[in-house]
């Protein structure tokens, strides 16, 4: 299905680079080679997921156009995707929603709508308005085209390293790690798909160790990209029990700290999400030394931090 996404996607997504991070790897003893989805079209991956879903659909379903539920980047995600295919699209938000992801979905010409707290709700009003209008809604990642979308980061991994030991992804209803940890493993299984979380939001994180889909509630976070629950029917849930090898929490000291040195070192700008998986990978490295020699890549998933925000990291 990834092969399958990459072609279908070629076209309305960069093949983003991958840098090694001689810091990252004097720190942890790993060779750690960051996958740069903070350059990618939109400021995040979220596109592959968004453009394949959409290009799934045949001409008349996308005429009726679609619906999405988004914190910001998978709603700017949405409205990219659906311009290019001249067709309409309404985003329904959680309340507190970063102001300038919300303004950069508005400007690639998507309807915006605030609903509830959580990101949750917002999908729930969103599949709902889908129902009863007749479009279709886009899952940020409860939904097998958009899982193959962001797997085609794995098929791009493939071409750019001669090997990968260990992948290093950030987790939220984790569509991200699924898609590209399913296709590297299918490859190689002994890949270990390492998965981090905030702290203050980790409902997969949680629902993982319980082995069933919980209901929690979430704090505010640096990573909002990855914050709010997962929903009860999600498929992956199960791709995660399957392909997720550890998870780990980080505190939002340590997602502040890793924005502040992937600037500082790489002279880019991260969001709170990407933070996650640096500051993860710190965190996991410095209890052990096993992926001491071994080619590491930790995923950049995005760039769109709100301007409030990086200040205060700064």
């Amino acid at each position: 299905m990834c092969w399958d996404a990459a072609e279908r996607i070629r076209d309305g997504v960069r093949e983003t680079p991958v840098e090694p991070s001689p810091a990252l790897s004097e720190r942890t003893g790993a060779r750690v080679h960051l996958k740069l989805e903070n350059y990618q079209r939109t400021g995040s991956f979220k596109l592959r997921g968004a453009l394949n879903a959409l290009l799934s659909l045949d001409e008349p379903t996308r005429a009726r156009g679609v619906v999405a539920a988004s914190s910001g980047n998978h709603g700017a995600a949405v409205a990219c995707a659906a311009a290019s295919a001249a067709c309409e699209a309404l985003i329904f938000v959680p309340e507190g929603s970063a102001p300038s992801k919300l303004e950069a979905v508005r400007t690639l010409g998507a309807e915006v709508r605030v609903v509830g707290e959580d990101c949750l709700f917002a999908e729930q009003a969103a599949r709902l308005h889908a129902t009863e209008h007749g479009m279709t809604y886009l899952s940020p990642y409860n939904d097998e085209r958009v899982v193959a979308g962001q797997g085609t980061i794995g098929v791009e991994l493939e071409r750019q390293l001669p090997h990968v030991d260990a992948v290093c992804t950030s987790m939220g209803g984790g569509g991200l790690i699924s898609g590209i940890g399913g296709y590297l493993k299918s490859l190689r299984p002994n890949t270990e798909v390492l998965a981090f979380s905030p702290a203050h939001s980790c409902v997969m994180h949680a629902s993982l160790e319980a082995g069933e889909i919980l209901d929690l509630p979430s704090e505010p976070t640096l990573s909002d990209g990855t914050a709010g629950g997962v929903e009860a029917d999600s498929i992956t849930f199960e791709l995660c029990r399957q392909i997720v090898d550890e998870s780990f929490l980080v505190s939002e000291e340590e997602i502040a700290a890793a924005m502040r040195t992937v600037l500082r070192q790489h002279h880019m700008l991260i969001e709170g999400a990407a933070g996650v998986a640096v500051a993860g990978f710190l965190k996991a490295s410095a209890e052990t030394d096993r992926w001491c020699e071994r080619d590491v890549v930790i995923v950049l998933c995005g760039a769109n931090v709100d301007p409030e925000v990086l200040k205060k990291v700064l």
